[in-house]
């Protein structure tokens, strides 16, 4: 079974994309709600942030992530330090995940694939692309923040160039293309490389 990486910036629309990639029959992880539930419900990934980041990210109900988040958007060791404490955990739920697909190939979405490295571990990349533009104005709309509160998420990850740079396929979500005819190209290119 092919491992398929579908990653792109902030606001690119890369849940769009794999909704689409969904309704064609491929089977979509989603690293980052993957990542938010682990948070959640995982008493050792819960125990290891609270050990690294202290009480101040707990409450009532566990881990406050805007607390959390606070902390990591303006300091790039401590948003290292995050992901290196949910990202193996990630990979593991993935690995499992995918054992019990039945599908020429799978996909995992996740926002971070090029910063984390997590790209190695995929057979082929895709990379959902906007203008930067764009992007921000989908964020300011969909979580009701202010563009300061988008760019400092943007400066955390990767530019556009080098994300670029690991795709094997892109699909442009710059609200002038359509995008299903391209997931369609995709979806046949990696049914091509999976054999099937």
């Amino acid at each position: 079974m092919i491992r398929v990486g579908l990653t792109g910036g902030i606001g690119s629309g890369k849940t769009t994309i794999g909704r689409v990639f969904r309704t064609v029959g491929i089977p979509v992880f989603e690293a980052d709600a993957e990542g938010r539930r682990l948070l959640e419900r995982d008493q050792a990934v819960k125990e290891a942030v609270v050990e690294r980041f202290g009480v101040s990210v707990l409450n009532d109900d566990g881990i406050d992530r805007a607390a959390l988040a606070g902390i990591v958007f303006k300091d790039t060791e401590a948003l290292k330090a995050l992901n290196a404490l949910i990202h193996p955990a990630v990979r593991a739920a993935f690995d499992r995940w995918m054992s019990e697909q039945r599908s020429p190939y799978v996909i995992m979405e996740a926002a971070v694939l090029a910063e984390s490295g997590g790209h190695r571990n995929m057979d082929r990349i895709v990379v959902v692309s906007a203008p930067e533009a764009i992007r921000i104005q989908r964020v300011m709309e969909r979580d009701g923040v202010r563009e300061d509160a988008v760019r400092a998420r943007l400066a955390n990850q990767v530019s556009e160039a080098e994300r670029l740079a690991i795709a094997d396929h892109v699909i442009q979500n710059d609200d002038s293309r359509l995008v299903i005819p391209q997931v369609l190209e995709v979806h046949a290119a990696l049914l091509k490389f999976a054999g099937v």
